[in-house]
Order: C-alpha cells, then sequence, then structure tokens
C-alpha cells in the first residue's frame, strides 16, 4: 500500500467552508481508505491505500462532498513525492532569518507559463519564487501579509495550496512513520 498525503485547498480558512478533522477522517475512513490521520486544521490527510492518484483523489473529493457538504479541492502526493519535494527545496531552512519563511504551493498539475509571468509582477528583492515541476517554492523575508508577490499567489486559481516548511516537514514524519 502506498502511503499518501491529501492537502485540502481552502477549508477552514475565515470561517467558510468549515470541516472538522475528525469528521475528515471517519468520511475517508468509511471511504476504505487506511490508517487515516489528520495534522492540524487546515486540512492535511495522511492515509494509505492501494489506489492510483487521479481516481483516488476524485474519489476523495466526492466522499468529503457527499458527507460533509463541503467540495474542497485535494491534492495528493505518496511520500516519496513528498520527500522529493524537501530534499529540492531552493532555499536553505536553516539559514532563515527572524521573520523569514519558507512556503511550498502544491499544484495538482504543472504550471502554465502565465504562472510564472503572474508570480514575477510580486518578485522583489524581499520575496522570491522558484517553479519546480508541481510545487512553487516562495522565500518570504517579510510578513506574508505585506508580500507583493504573496497576493499575486491568489491569483494561480484554485488548482493548488500553500503549506509553510514547518507543516510539509511534520507530514514527511508522520508518513514515515506510517510506513512502519
Amino acid at each position: 500500500m502506498t502511503v499518501y498525503i491529501g492537502f485540502l485547498r481552502g477549508i477552514n480558512v475565515g470561517g467558510k467552508n468549515k470541516i472538522k478533522m475528525a469528521d475528515l477522517k471517519k468520511t475517508l475512513e468509511a471511504a476504505g481508505l487506511a490508517k487515516v490521520q489528520t495534522y492540524l486544521q487546515s486540512g492535511n490527510v495522511l492515509f494509505m491505500s492501494e489506489e492510483a492518484v487521479e481516481p483516488l483523489r476524485q474519489r476523495i473529493e466526492q466522499e468529503i462532498s457527499k458527507a460533509i457538504g463541503v467540495s474542497p479541492s485535494v491534492i495528493l502526493r505518496t511520500i516519496e513525492e513528498l520527500a522529493q519535494i524537501l530534499a529540492t527545496c531552493p532555499y536553505e531552512a536553516d539559514a532563515l532569518l527572524e521573520g523569514e519563511t519558507i512556503q511550498i504551493y502544491v499544484l495538482s498539475e504543472d504550471p502554465p507559463q502565465q504562472t510564472s509571468d503572474i508570480l514575477s509582477k510580486g518578485k522583489s528583492d524581499v520575496d522570491e519564487f522558484q517553479i519546480n515541476g508541481r510545487e512553487i517554492y516562495f522565500l518570504f523575508r517579510q510578513s506574508v501579509l505585506d508580500s507583493k508577490l504573496a497576493s499575486n499567489i491568489q491569483k494561480l486559481g484554485d488548482t493548488a495550496t500553500t503549506r509553510n516548511w514547518n507543516t510539509m516537514n511534520k507530514l514527511a514524519e508522520l508518513a514515515a512513520a506510517m510506513e512502519n
């Protein structure tokens, strides 16, 4: 069985699309997924399944919509893909200064060229980004709330979601524990 990490987009943000993690866990267990566990309230779920990614993703979205009445986009990565995401980060997490953060934007598919064009309009000597396959790495040297680059992320649509460096590392740790 494959260990999957699911990233739900747009839930529990600003009081909208509320999903209790206990309800999400029950829904996915009822759908036949194994060893389901959630992390934080922002829509991170780990589980095991023998299904292929795309039919599994679609089924999870349908099950959540049917059981909970919320229709989030779900982006899946295997444990190996998550390890690769962390290993290929172009920014040195250990060298971050106070107030600096790394955010990883996880997409459902490779981004079109216009993604780089949109983000480049917000790039500065303060904040930067790099696209690598289905991930976009952001280095914010100031508050995300004050970042022109961060404000351009909203223009990219709803086929992706962002997690911070610490969350991604914790998910990798939880996923590794599931394999044992």
